[in-house]
């Protein structure tokens, strides 16, 4: 730990897993808008398997509070700055 108790942060590393992740989030935003495009949200419900469909449900949920917690710290930053 730092000075302060904050633990000490590997920049690079968490630039690279960042790039990394945002990659991974562009893959699956382009196979969403395919599948999106392609069958209707009745369709997905109607003839899809309901267990995948709920899994990625919980991962985009889970993704959205995390970027949304994210997005929260970058506003309370800006806003401190002005």
């Amino acid at each position: 730990m730092s000075p302060g108790g904050r633990k000490q942060v590997d920049v690079s590393r968490l630039k690279a897993d960042l790039a990394a992740a945002s990659v991974e989030l562009l893959s699956a935003h382009c196979a969403t808008d395919r599948v999106r495009l392609k069958y209707s949200p009745q369709d997905i419900v109607t003839f899809g398997d309901r267990h995948s469909l709920q899994q990625a449900i919980a991962s985009a949920e889970a993704i959205h509070r995390f970027l949304s917690q994210i997005q929260a710290h970058i506003k309370r930053q800006e806003d401190e700055n002005s």
